[in-house]
């Protein structure tokens, strides 16, 4: 410890605890590899030193911290706790009576004589080790705990978790270690260690039963030095001042991920019956670490591992593959209620605690407790555009308020969430335990149900869609977007390949072994097409690969209907995340690509051998592939893209028509708008428009259909998304075409504005403006803000807006740390919502 940090120092009283552990020496290089330690000097200090005390410091003074259960010496609590053979009638003696019982006749006589034997020479035993100790040995009893300090704030700049709340509560900091590193640990007995006759043993117990062969309960007796093995527990000496005993505790890079206890055991030499156990009052959370390489998640990118551990706010995609839009969003990792909501949560998973070191089975766990499924999950999923008895969706601006909530209400699930808000708390969940994780989405969305590695839709003859199916057993969707997440880690239970990024879904929409649960699927397996590795992977390859397949009734049709067209490639049309090295508060710059990451090429060799891969497995898909002959062809349709159409304006569907032949052509033609759910669902009809006519040879037609916000307006429900459907049927050629389109209304941006230099503890204003892009007054409005650091998730109510009326709102808030932060903020309303916006606030300490 280096000189200026003894003058730091505080004595340790009350619920103070033992401070100022920051510099020792060996904790800023340790990472995940030993140091020697055998003959460790802490910072050249004086060997008088007790650990969180000054030199001059009255060590009598150091009083018993309240709240702290103190046993006499032959009360035995903890995990080891057990009776002990001729003390009673219990299991020592139904034992002898079930074995004399097959022996004698009179079994109690028996029983009774064997028992009284085996006392008597018990006493004897004892009388005879009375006698060969000195009177002296019996007077001293075990050491009694007085304090322990777990140095929560020091350890945790060298475990990367000096940002996590629990850390500097003010009243009881938490301890929050990661697996593969070491951590400083130090007791105050009420007398000097005599390490001749006094045994000091350190046990930590994980779950209800810990048991030491499942890992879950390890016993550590002190040692001189640690070993150099890291998958191990370990712990050893550094220093004895007085009555204060200093521990090093080294935890593998293997250890089960959550909430861990510390008993402080103590015996003298030959007297193990006379024990002393303390329980510690802390919770010892332990947690994955991405910086050690023997740990399974350990990504060795400090600028990834920045943006995916540590990074406590990022951005989830929506809209349209044509109009991606980012929302800013609060992971809040670090907030004093993520921690110890994640723990309650792989509890209510039901995993395994001696599986809760495994990364694999813990995402896994993730991907099914997220979303509420029968009577377990953080949060109810709803769709269907009623939100009043919960809180809408899109009205979130964070994580951190969805957990307290949880928390609060005693594990009662919240109201309401969709696949991006389950996939924003994934990142929160992930990143607070550890585990490297970013948020995925998916651009047209596959739901392939009956494993054809398509997406059916039908149609009857005046085009109107069939739902599920002419059988009523087709139940195939496809979603505009889908957000799930990527997790980083090994997979031993894999070919050597297939480790790193691994797609989960927090919003299963099919059971996997009997849960509702996805993944986690190795993204190469997905990208190569080899399906036969676990988990989940067929699926999520039939998410991003499927055919979309529309079929019309056909009166000349065996089966009743006619397939109409494939659209080979309209399925996952773009897959986008944060870009790790940009951050854009205004636009959406900072999108990043990663379709190349997830699929071959359109057209290539490896493409279609990633086809092949993934159909060999099923039969029904192989029908699929023999696509319609298209020589008969001679008329050329195109349905016009629509790029942005702001919200409250109108538009036009536009179908282009090119007759190349040299005959006419008679055609039915349809177009309908509609507008729909993300989900593809379709929530109600806008316009729609139906002929026949003739197209003479060579001629080109334009047909359109106008759509007014009069037509639109109160028929809009979540995200505001357009479906546009056109089809056409040439009589002569039999030539049948159809073709979809999807679009989200734009809506204006929130600007956030911090006025000053904001410091800490010191109050600043922020203030929110957009204008109402509506010739209608807006009603039931309220704003929602939060920053980590600066302000925990706060609703305003707010009055009705004007029509076209420019809105200004202005708040207060109070830094609590400092460092680069942002604000996150939202406006809703019964007209119009999902008016986001953020800024970037420079804090200063």
């Amino acid at each position: 410890m280096s000189a200026s940090m003894t003058s730091s120092m505080t004595g340790i009283s009350g619920m103070g605890g033992m401070t100022g552990m920051s510099n020792m020496s060996g904790m800023s290089s340790m990472g995940c590899l030993r140091n020697e330690m055998q003959n460790m000097n802490i910072g050249g200090m004086a060997s008088n030193y007790t650990p969180g005390m000054s030199g001059s410091y009255n060590v009598s003074s150091f009083q018993h911290r309240p709240g702290l259960s103190r046993r006499p010496p032959n009360q035995r609590s903890g995990p080891t706790a057990q009776r002990r053979p001729g003390r009673s009638r219990s299991c020592g003696d139904s034992h002898r009576l079930n074995y004399s019982s097959r022996n004698s006749p009179n079994t109690q006589y028996t029983h009774n004589m064997i028992s009284r034997m085996a006392d008597h020479n018990e006493r004897r035993r004892r009388q005879e080790n009375f006698e060969m100790q000195p009177q002296s040995y019996y007077s001293q009893q075990p050491l009694k705990v007085e304090l322990t300090e777990f140095y929560a704030r020091d350890n945790s700049k060298d475990h990367h978790t000096e940002l996590y709340e629990v850390v500097n509560d003010s009243v009881m900091p938490m301890p929050v270690y990661r697996r593969g590193q070491n951590f400083f640990f130090a007791v105050r007995f009420d007398r000097t260690w005599d390490k001749q006759q006094d045994i000091i043993r350190l046990v930590f117990g994980f779950g209800p039963k810990p048991c030491v062969t499942k890992g879950t309960r390890v016993v550590l007796p002190n040692l001189a030095a640690l070993a150099h093995e890291m998958d191990r527990w370990e712990i050893s000496i550094q220093r004895q001042d007085s009555n204060t005993v200093t521990f090093q505790v080294h935890v593998p890079a293997t250890a089960p991920v959550g909430l861990w206890h510390c008993w402080v055991q103590t015996n003298r030499q030959g007297q193990r019956d006379n024990r002393y156990d303390y329980k510690c009052e802390e919770d010892i959370y332990i947690l994955f670490n991405p910086w050690c390489r023997e740990d399974s998640v350990f990504m060795d990118n400090e600028p990834q591992r920045k943006e995916y551990v540590m990074n406590d706010y990022g951005k989830v995609w929506y809209g349209s593959y044509r109009q991606p839009k980012g929302r800013r969003w609060v992971y809040g990792q670090f907030d004093d209620v993520v921690l110890p909501a994640c723990m309650y949560l792989l509890e209510r998973s039901g995993l395994a605690h001696s599986e809760r070191g495994n990364p694999v089975q813990v995402v896994r766990a993730i991907s099914a407790i997220v979303n509420f499924n029968e009577d377990d999950g953080l949060m109810i999923g709803r769709w269907d555009n009623e939100y009043k008895e919960g809180v809408a969706p899109h009205a979130w601006t964070g994580s951190v308020a969805i957990m307290e909530r949880y928390l609060s209400d005693g594990g009662r699930p919240v109201e309401y969430g969709q696949c991006w808000v389950f996939s924003a708390l994934v990142v929160t969940i992930c990143r607070a335990l550890g585990i490297p994780c970013r948020s995925v989405t998916n651009y047209v969305s596959a739901h392939d149900t009956n494993r054809t590695m398509t997406v059916d839709k039908y149609f009857d003859r005046e085009g109107n869609e069939v739902p599920n199916g002419p059988d009523e057993d087709c139940f195939d969707s496809c979603w505009n977007f889908h957000v799930w997440n990527d997790v980083w880690m090994t997979r031993p239970d894999l070919p050597q390949g297939y480790g790193g990024w691994q797609i989960i879904d927090a919003t299963p929409q099919e059971e996997s072994e009997s849960v509702y649960r996805c993944g986690p699927a190795s993204l190469e397996a997905v990208r190569r097409g080899e399906v036969g590795f676990q988990y989940d992977t067929p699926f999520v390859y039939s998410e991003i690969n499927s055919d979309m397949c529309h079929f019309q009734e056909d009166e000349f049709s065996e089966w009743g209907f006619t397939r109409m067209t494939t659209q080979q490639y309209q399925v996952g049309r773009k897959i986008v995340t944060k870009n790790p090295t940009r951050d854009d508060d205004e636009g959406d710059s900072d999108m990043l690509e990663i379709t190349h990451e997830y699929k071959t090429p359109d057209n290539s060799a490896a493409e279609k051998l990633s086809v092949f891969n993934a159909c060999r497995g099923f039969q029904r898909a192989q029908q699929y592939y023999d696509f319609p002959n298209r020589e008969m062809e001679d008329v050329f349709f195109d349905l016009v893209d629509i790029d942005m159409v702001p919200f409250g304006q109108p538009f036009d569907v536009v179908v282009n028509i090119h007759n190349k032949s040299h005959e006419e052509r008679t055609i039915s033609a349809v177009l309908t708008a509609n507008s729909c759910f993300y989900t593809g669902a379709i929530a109600s009809r806008l316009k729609r428009v139906q002929g026949d006519f003739i197209i003479r040879a060579g001629q080109r037609e334009v047909l359109k259909v106008h759509i007014t916000p009069q037509d639109y307006m109160d028929k809009l429900v979540d995200h505001s998304f357009i479906k546009i459907y056109a089809m056409a049927f040439v009589k002569q050629t039999r030539q049948s075409w159809s073709e979809e389109d999807d679009f989200p209304l734009h809506k204006p941006k929130m600007q956030v504005q911090v006025r000053g230099q904001p410091c800490i503890n010191q109050e600043c204003h922020v203030t929110f403006s957009f204008q109402n892009p509506l010739t209608t007054a807006l009603t039931d409005c309220f704003f929602t803000f939060e920053g980590p650091g600066l302000q925990r998730p706060r609703q305003i109510r707010y009055r009705d807006v004007k029509p076209g009326e420019f809105v200004t709102y202005s708040d207060k808030f109070l830094p609590r740390r400092n460092g680069e932060r942002k604000i996150v903020a939202s406006f809703s309303s019964r007209q119009l919502d999902e008016i986001n916006g953020s800024t970037t606030v420079n804090v200063r300490g």
